[in-house]
């Protein structure tokens, strides 16, 4: 009597409040960081579709300083006045220093930026190397944003790097000059994945308090504990009257244990106990298309969805002992704590087990044809066909691995802007060749020995 009492009174006081829970993804920043993985500019494309479709609030696409990522940038940014991109918000990541911001701006034409830097004393320390202290990071981060508002920049969200381990006094001293600079947000990363849940919520808590601003929730998974701890902390965040942001990426992808899962957090905001009772999550996100984004992510990056993995693995829904299969059989909900429909789950897979035509780098004009009459389309003639497979071939060679469905059908519906993805501009290299010293085994030992 006294919890379900308790968890009224929880109820009533956030469905009072219009502070909402919303969906950051990182999974084209920061998943794409992932050693050894990455992902080609038209899969981070149709992925940035898939996630709009999805209801995902926003999404941080890349890094508009860095020179092979600009087309892509520029050319997601025309699905954005398309209308193909919307209403997601298309974001760029650049450090918080003014020639960033410039460069961001001289290169593309991206209106919401975060401009990250380390805050805490061992990033300052250990990576500047005694070059700056606490008021020379508020100092460069300031000018930075001043100057980000200068260049028209929309939103300005500042990046605390390693927030976690920042002393919170001057987390806040950080978070109210950003604010007074002109940011909109702050982003509190727990870069480590250092946190427990209680004690990212009292922190986050504290500095939502002093500097009344939304907050963003960027946690690593060291601990196994990024979703947790992004859902704790955004609900402090919505305790002091803001709206949160959770950065996630699909599959939980990312450098070292990964990132908060995506999948994993908009399940446990709508069906963990109590959780599910506060209704906090942005309402336009529609799960039924979990699946879909999962094992496309997993495709692209060619890492396999783990079987236990919540929601979309292979054996979420999978019963085999006598008493679990006969309790799931009688009742889904004696075993299974939401439905596998929701998800988008449950279509049968045909599977082609004859002869198969694919298409890639070499192939013709008749194999091309017949994959896209698979696809009930048609090109109003030949000439039109020729020049959608040349895009093709060009893809291939882009991906180097084999064309999916929605990356045929993105191709054929937007030539030009898939034209402008898969053109690479490398700067100008004005070196004949460059001096390279081939040191002998022999060489090499006696350096050591040295």
């Amino acid at each position: 009597m006294i919890i379900k009492l308790i968890n009224n009174q929880l109820k009533l006081k956030y469905n009072n409040m219009d502070n909402r829970i919303y969906i950051l993804d990182v999974t084209n920043r920061d998943g794409v960081q992932t050693s050894r993985l990455g992902l080609a500019k038209l899969e981070k494309t149709v992925l940035n579709i898939l996630l709009n479709r999805m209801g995902i609030y926003q999404s941080e696409i890349g890094f508009p300083t860095t020179h092979h990522e600009t087309n892509y940038i520029n050319a997601n940014l025309q699905l954005v006045q398309l209308g193909v991109l919307t209403p997601i918000i298309i974001s760029g990541w650049v450090r918080a220093i003014e020639s960033d911001v410039e460069k961001a701006v001289e290169l593309t034409k991206i209106k919401h930026l975060n401009l990250s830097i380390s805050t805490s004393r061992q990033m300052i320390q250990g990576k500047f190397q005694g070059k700056y202290d606490e008021n020379d990071i508020i100092k460069i981060m300031t000018a930075a944003v001043k100057r980000a508002n200068d260049l028209g920049i929309k939103t300005i969200g500042v990046n605390a790097e390693d927030a976690s381990r920042t002393k919170l006094d001057f987390l806040i001293k950080f978070g109210l000059a950003a604010k007074k600079a002109g940011a909109r947000r702050i982003r509190y990363c727990d870069t480590l994945g250092y946190e427990n849940p209680s004690q990212i919520q009292f922190r986050v808590k504290k500095l939502t308090k002093a500097v009344d601003l939304p907050i963003e929730m960027h946690c690593h998974n060291d601990l196994g504990m990024a979703v947790a701890n992004s859902i704790t902390g955004a609900i402090g965040v919505i305790d002091e009257g803001q709206d949160a942001y959770i950065n996630t990426t699909v599959n939980g992808m990312g450098e070292r244990a990964g990132n908060c899962d995506l999948i994993s957090t908009l399940l446990a905001l709508k069906y963990a106990t109590e959780w599910k009772e506060l209704d906090l999550l942005d309402p336009r996100i529609d799960l039924s298309k979990a699946w879909i984004i999962a094992n496309y992510a997993s495709y692209a990056f060619g890492i396999p969805i783990p079987v236990n993995q919540p929601g979309v693995g292979k054996n979420a829904f999978a019963h085999e002992s006598g008493i679990h299969a006969n309790g799931a059989l009688k009742d889904r909900k004696n075993y299974e704590l939401y439905d596998f429909k929701e998800l988008g789950r449950g279509e049968k897979i045909l599977l082609e087990t004859g002869r198969k035509i694919t298409t890639g780098e070499y192939s013709g004009i008749s194999s091309f044809k017949h994959i896209y009459n698979n696809f009930d389309l048609e090109f109003k003639d030949e000439e039109e066909a020729r020049q959608i497979l040349e895009l093709v071939r060009y893809a291939n060679v882009h991906k180097q691995k084999p064309l999916i469905r929605e990356e045929f059908l993105f191709i054929a519906e937007y030539p030009h802007i898939a034209q402008l993805l898969l053109t690479m501009n490398p700067p100008e290299i004005t070196i004949k060749r460059s001096y390279i010293k081939h040191i002998h085994k022999k060489e090499r030992k006696t350096e050591r020995i040295r």
